[in-house]
C-alpha cells in the first residue's frame, strides 16, 4: 500500500470514529483532498484508490493540474482567496467554490459561468475567529451576503465555510474549536429556518476534523494528513 493510499485510509478511519462519537453516519461527511502545492502525480495516486474530490488554492497551479489530469473524472473545488481577475477561469472549470466572501466575486462567478455547465456550487466563507488576517466575511454580514448570493442565476449556494485560527488541535483548545464550528452551524441552521436550502458546512482540516464533525461538518478539507507537510516554493 502506498503512503498516500494508507494516509487516505487513516483519514477515513478518523472520520468514521468521529462520526460514531457524534452519532452520525460517515456517509454524511465528504472528504475533500487538499492538493495545493502538490504535483499532479500525487493526485493521480490518490485517484487510483478512489479519491475523486480535490481542493486547490491557486488558480494558475490548478489549471496546469487540470490539464495534466484531464483523462480522469475528478471533481475540483476552489478553496482559496479569489481575486476578481481570476474568477473567469474558476467559473469555467471548477465545480465548487468554497471561498466566496464578497458579493462582487459571486456576481462575477455567476456572469462568467458557462451556460452549458451546471450551476456552480458555492459556499460563503465566514471569518468565525475574527482575525484581521483571515479571509471571510464577518459573521454579522454573512446572512445578507448569503441571501444575495442565493439570488444569482448561475450559482447554487450550498452553505458556509470557515477556517478557524490555528493552534486549536490540542485538548486545551478543543472546546474553542468546537465553539468556532458551532457558530458556523448555528448560522447555517438560522438561514435554513428562513427557507434557504443549505446542505453544506465546509469546515475541519487535518488537525481539527474531529471537532468539526462533532459540530456538523459535511465536508472536511484534508491536505497534510493525506499528502504530508508542504514545502512551499512561492
Amino acid at each position: 500500500m502506498t503512503t498516500i493510499s494508507a494516509n487516505l485510509q487513516a483519514v477515513k478511519d478518523r472520520i468514521a470514529v468521529a462520526c460514531a462519537a457524534a452519532h452520525r453516519d460517515p456517509a454524511t461527511v465528504a472528504l475533500l483532498a487538499v492538493s495545493k502545492t502538490w504535483p499532479a502525480a500525487y493526485i493521480r495516486e490518490a485517484a487510483a484508490v478512489g479519491q475523486r474530490a480535490f481542493g486547490e488554492n491557486y488558480v494558475q497551479e490548478a489549471l496546469a493540474k487540470l490539464a495534466e489530469l484531464s483523462d480522469l473524472e475528478l471533481q475540483w473545488h476552489f478553496i482559496g482567496p479569489l481575486q476578481s481577475n481570476k474568477t473567469r477561469s474558476v467559473a469555467e472549470i471548477f465545480s465548487w467554490v468554497h471561498s466566496v466572501e464578497r458579493l462582487k466575486i459571486a456576481e462575477r462567478l455567476s456572469e462568467q459561468r458557462p451556460g452549458h455547465l451546471p450551476q456552480l456550487n458555492v459556499c460563503v466563507q465566514v471569518n468565525v475567529s475574527g482575525e484581521e488576517s483571515k479571509s471571510g466575511c464577518a459573521p454579522a454580514e454573512a446572512p445578507t451576503l448569503c441571501r444575495a448570493v442565493a439570488a444569482l442565476p448561475r450559482l447554487r449556494l450550498r452553505g458556509l465555510m470557515a477556517i478557524p485560527e490555528p493552534g486549536l488541535a490540542n485538548e486545551e483548545n478543543s472546546a474553542l474549536a468546537r465553539r468556532r464550528f458551532a457558530l458556523l452551524s448555528e448560522m447555517r441552521d438560522a438561514l435554513v429556518a428562513e427557507g434557504m436550502e443549505l446542505d453544506t458546512l465546509s469546515m475541519g482540516m487535518s488537525h481539527d476534523l474531529e471537532a468539526a464533525i462533532m459540530e456538523g461538518a459535511t465536508i472536511v478539507r484534508i491536505g497534510t494528513a493525506i499528502f504530508g507537510e508542504r514545502l512551499y516554493t512561492k
